[in-house]
């Protein structure tokens, strides 16, 4: 055990450098010779030449017969693990005061997908993403919420009436405003639920906050007491970051129970 402990040791060792994690990064991209890639990210032959031989002594690049060097399956699996390092290191004081909740440990590992976005601090900065996310929709709007704002619905209703799909999950304690019930009948809310427009589902706690379009995502994770934090997303539009959060809504809609109006209160 101890030796497996050491080996592990040495590939982070050999993974201490910021240009040897460029390197391996553009080779992801595409192979390169070792003077294409001096150039390439404004380095000297001999400092990549240096990179390089550590790197394929142990065995996350190869050369081949060509002189052009390229990631070996092991480097290629590396490059897929790093993201969630890069992910936590640029988050490290959010996770102070923030944890991961009840997200299943398969979502946790896949992490790094969220390493590409914008951190938006503010309660009104977020509802103004929130909106803008809403408004940009042409597809669908999913959404998993604690509050219900009461501004929120007629811009959602305004893209429902368009023909996007609304998808959500309330938890059964959310905040609900009053004068709720009276817009609902106001914007003909049950019709658009009638033309299977928009689909509803319940959840007895709900900690991490996700609402998205199409194109875009965003994410809040809880604070350390597993409240839903509403003060601090991530946002991008970034594919891999969207594929996380729709696949979480997509798991949380298959967890969740029949929508029952009756628990939320005004």
């Amino acid at each position: 055990m101890v030796d497996l402990y050491e080996e592990a040791a040495n590939n982070f060792l050999e993974l201490s450098s910021q240009q040897r994690l460029q390197i391996i990064f553009r080779l992801l991209e595409k192979k390169s010779k070792i003077t294409n890639m001096a150039k390439d990210i404004g380095a000297t032959v001999q400092e990549v030449h240096r990179n390089f031989t550590r790197l394929e002594d142990g065995g996350f690049i190869t050369k081949s017969m060509d002189g052009f060097f390229t990631l070996t399956t092991y480097g290629k699996t590396i490059c897929s693990q790093t993201p969630s390092i890069i992910f936590l290191s640029r988050n490290r004081k959010y996770f102070e005061d923030h944890n991961f909740g009840d997200i299943p440990p398969k979502f946790i590992m896949r992490i790094g997908q969220l390493a590409n976005f914008t951190h938006i601090k503010g309660v009104s900065k977020v509802l103004e993403q929130w909106k803008s996310i809403y408004k940009n929709a042409n597809q669908y709007i999913y959404e998993i919420l604690t509050e219900i704002p009461l501004d929120f619905i007629e811009p959602k209703v305004k893209q429902i009436s368009k023909g996007v799909k609304f998808n959500y999950i309330l938890s059964e304690s959310a905040v609900v405003p009053k004068g709720r019930k009276k817009l609902l009948a106001k914007l003909n809310y049950d019709s658009l639920i009638e033309k299977g427009l928009i689909e509803r589902k319940m959840r007895k706690t709900i900690q991490t906050l996700i609402v998205l379009n199409e194109k875009e995502a965003s994410v809040s994770f809880p604070n350390i007491d597993g409240e839903a934090d509403m003060t601090e997303i991530f946002y991008s539009t970034d594919a891999m970051f969207h594929e996380w959060c729709l696949d979480y809504f997509r798991y949380n809609w298959y967890e969740s129970e029949i929508f029952q109006e009756s628990k939320l209160k005004e």
